[in-house]
């Protein structure tokens, strides 16, 4: 059976669409308050699981952490298509990005969301939603997007983020510094703070490494010192996009030296977690079958192997995939329930296969997140 994508009522589709009904009178769909203002923090990679197993380096945040102030990120747990469902407050299938390395259908190529974009596909045409910050500004109240300044002009940020004044820091405590400098402002804000040094130090050495734990440490400081500034009317959640885990990489697969799981194959796509496997122009529906028929056998015992139809109708995408994203989704997709990574054996692949930390597919280590309260939404 395949596990489903979207598990429980909330998801992080809900986080942000819930600040801005609170600053609009409007009924949230996570109870919290109305409120004038409100800031997001989005630790990257720090999943429920990794926190609670190092509470004692966490002192505020792991206190907070309880099974009501954990959520499931939704699917698939990979940043590109995470930070804009939180950002769309819709689930992949209907914004469309889909997966790490996504691809479009019009073009035929496949490209990286978060560092290989150059403009092409158009970043307004591939996230195909309104985001929150749009329906924010629609609504009188400004937003600021606050992350590293080397995001400013990518295209990963012009189409999750857009709407959003982008404001820039190089450090973890400065972005942190700078909430309560736009909160100072007055009148309604609404504040993205995006912080991406847990997940760079996941994938780097792992999560159980110290560069992690210095990381979260640091963290857990900007955290309650955010907590401490916060007044009255103003709000407060502290989610990641997806959790972690570290996969050794004695636990690499390379799929491509068993040929049948190869054949017909064009294009990958997704991530080595949630391999998204394209099949060349004019395949069959049997190509299609045939193909996840031998993914099955060779990797069923370890990984949920899913044809694209049997992917959407289980929701591995949301409830919803528009007939525009079906296409973009892969004919195949291989899920790892296993602590395993698939990656090609070709040189080029090399240098992703150093990254220890993981992410992508349905596990609690990946799915699971916490979604902390501070200020007026304690």
């Amino acid at each position: 059976m395949l596990p489903a994508g979207f598990p429980s009522t909330t998801s992080l589709a809900d986080v942000l669409t819930s600040c801005v009904s609170a600053m609009s009178g409007e009924q949230p769909t996570i109870g919290i308050p109305e409120v004038s203002r409100a800031v997001l923090v989005v630790a990257d990679g720090l999943g429920a699981h990794a926190l609670r197993a190092r509470t004692g380096h966490a002192r505020f945040m792991g206190p907070r952490l309880t099974r009501a102030t954990t959520i499931d990120s939704g699917s698939p747990t990979t940043t590109a298509a995470a930070i804009a469902t939180l950002c769309t407050g819709r689930a992949p299938g209907e914004h469309g990005i889909v997966g790490y390395r996504g691809y479009d259908p019009a073009s035929g190529t496949t490209f990286n969301h978060l560092s290989g974009w150059t403009g092409e596909p158009a970043p307004e045409r591939w996230q195909r939603c309104e985001s929150v910050f749009e329906t924010a500004a629609r609504r009188g109240i400004p937003s600021y997007a606050v992350g590293p300044e080397r995001y400013r002009g990518s295209s990963y940020t012009a189409a999750a983020l857009r709407g959003a004044e982008y404001v820039g820091a190089a450090s973890m405590q400065r972005r942190v510094e700078l909430v309560r400098e736009l909160f100072d402002r007055g009148g309604r804000r609404l504040v993205y703070l995006y912080v991406p040094e847990l997940d760079v130090a996941a994938h780097a050495a792992g999560w159980e490494s110290d560069a992690w734990l210095i990381a979260l440490e640091e963290l857990d400081s900007a955290i309650s010192g955010l907590a401490r500034s916060l007044r009255a009317g103003e709000g407060a959640f502290v989610t990641a996009d997806h959790g972690i885990l570290d996969v050794p990489a004695g636990s690499h697969v390379l799929y491509d030296t068993v040929p049948a799981l190869t054949e017909g194959v064009e294009h990958v796509g997704g991530d080595p977690r949630m391999l998204q496997l394209y099949l060349r122009t004019g395949a069959t529906e049997s190509d299609e079958s045939a193909l996840a028929a031998a993914w099955r056998d060779a990797e069923g015992h370890r990984s949920w192997i899913a044809t694209r139809s049997e992917a959407i109708e289980a929701g591995w995408f949301g409830p919803t995939v528009d007939a525009e994203v079906a296409p973009r989704i892969g004919n195949v997709l291989v899920a790892a329930r296993a602590r395993i990574a698939y990656y090609d054996s070709t040189p080029e692949g090399a240098r992703s296969r150093q990254m220890v930390g993981q992410h992508g597919s349905f596990t609690p280590e990946e799915q699971k997140v916490p979604l902390l309260r501070l200020g007026a939404f304690e």
